[in-house]
């Protein structure tokens, strides 16, 4: 019974400092974010008409690794018994890919667009098709950071 109560507390613990670390780290994104807001990102080659005199062209990237805690581990293997959506795991895409785009943002501050954005993702430490899921989540974003004179 004294086992018992250690698990119980150990996942509650763990749910606590889990949900308090994701929402400190929504928090950081959405707070850099508006000071990014500036800099458009778009996935096409090209936005820039002909005649803009463009001052610095260049290849940027950023990438962030997310992992996953014990309790969103847990929830998301009862979520595979059953079948259905796994939050768990969307929250961790979309945090590591917001991260990525920051990332890749902050390197270029002044610039004016970032053209042809691409992210891609990847699962790091277990295979995704092993018995324990996934791990840790890396997602990077990366594109060429354009400056023009206005």
């Amino acid at each position: 019974m004294g086992q018992l109560i250690i698990v119980i507390v150990l996942i509650g613990l763990g749910y606590v400092v889990g949900s308090i670390a994701e929402k400190k780290h929504y928090r950081s994104i959405i707070s850099r974010e508006a000071q990014l807001l500036h800099i458009p990102t778009v996935s096409v080659k090209n936005m820039i008409e002909g005649g803009v005199d463009i001052i610095d062209a260049r290849m940027i990237q950023g990438s962030a690794v997310i992992s996953i805690d014990h309790f969103k581990r847990l929830l998301a293997s009862l979520r595979n018994i059953f079948g259905g959506k796994v939050a768990a795991y969307e929250s961790l895409v979309d945090r590591a890919r917001r991260e990525a785009v920051l990332r890749m943002k902050e390197k270029a501050p002044n610039a004016d667009i970032v053209l042809n954005t691409r992210i891609e993702t990847s699962t790091i430490g277990r295979s995704a098709n092993s018995r324990g899921g996934i791990g840790s989540i890396e997602a990077i974003a990366y594109g060429t950071a354009v400056s023009y004179r206005k």
